[in-house]
């Protein structure tokens, strides 16, 4: 079909392309014929071009719409209709409950039990429907729908943190006892949020506001060793507002003289959390080497 649309409009621009550079020239010599292009009446390319535009809806009937082609006919006689009666718009209204009705179970619900805990069956499927045909209907309102949504934003938030505790947990335990551990080696300060820095280098410049922008070079690795970035290895510093990262980075950069090179160990929840970024698995606590190399003005 879109090819067959491509050729059409392609020879149509051509054929007026053609005939306005003809009568452009005609203009130099009026005596030459101008040359009239058309291969088939107007009335037949006008049925031809509706029937190559029914290419492909049948399929598109049974396959999308789950109509029957038994029932080719009946289609056939609401498409003829150019104005619906008070039956038709009734009928038009209960094919459209039956249509979201499918939908609403073999796809709605399947999807919100698969967001829940990867589940088909945890959600009771009968009052899940009833709660849909009432939120359609107004009906049963005692609660307000701003507090219904309410409820279920609170309620796949908590079941978004068990599936996730349930999935990556380990990294949370891992990344808690590394931190527990970690405060204890020489030279580590851990400030009141939980994270923990070393200094290697002392700087001697001025200290960032967290909405300076800011060009630093560093590294960062998970704590069993694996690296996920480095400008070291791009050499290339990187330059950013120092709020527009993660909040370990910010109240980091917030303390560091310019020319400083620190060690840092953030804590999960001073990193990403439970988002998955990149490389890093959810709740990784992460180990940088940051070199603050100059405020940008």
């Amino acid at each position: 079909m879109k090819k067959f649309f491509l050729f059409s409009l392609c020879a149509l621009l051509t054929l007026g392309i053609s005939a306005a550079s003809k009568k452009k020239s005609n203009k130099k010599a009026a005596k030459e014929p101008v040359e009239v292009v058309d291969t088939v009446a107007i009335d037949t390319f006008s049925y031809l071009f509706g029937k190559a535009n029914s290419n492909g809806l049948t399929t598109y009937l049974v396959q999308r719409m789950g109509i029957d082609t038994a029932y080719l006919s009946d289609f056939i006689e609401g498409f003829q209709k150019t104005e619906l009666t008070e039956a038709d718009k009734k009928e038009k209204a209960r094919l459209a409950g039956i249509e979201i009705r499918s939908q609403v179970e073999n796809q709605i619900i399947a999807q919100a039990n698969k967001q829940i805990n990867d589940s088909v069956d945890l959600l009771n499927k009968a009052l899940f429907i009833q709660g849909f045909q009432d939120g359609v209907t107004q009906s049963n309102m005692a609660i307000s729908m701003d507090s219904v949504q309410s409820v279920v934003k609170k309620q796949m938030e908590y079941y978004h943190k068990v599936n996730m505790e349930k999935k990556y947990g380990a990294n949370r335990i891992a990344g808690e006892e590394f931190l527990k551990k970690n405060a204890k080696a020489d030279s580590i300060q851990t400030t009141a949020s939980g994270l923990q820095y070393k200094i290697l280098t002392k700087g001697t410049g001025d200290i960032p506001q967290a909405t300076d922008k800011v060009k630093v070079h560093y590294e960062g690795h998970l704590i069993d060793g694996t690296e996920f970035d480095s400008s070291y290895k791009r050499n290339k510093p990187t330059t950013f507002p120092a709020n527009q990262v993660i909040k370990g980075w910010t109240e980091a950069l917030t303390m560091m003289p310019v020319g400083s090179k620190w060690m840092l160990y953030i804590p999960q929840e001073l990193a990403y959390g439970d988002r998955e970024q990149q490389k890093i698995p959810p709740f990784s606590t992460l180990i940088f080497t940051v070199e603050l190399l100059e405020i940008v003005k």
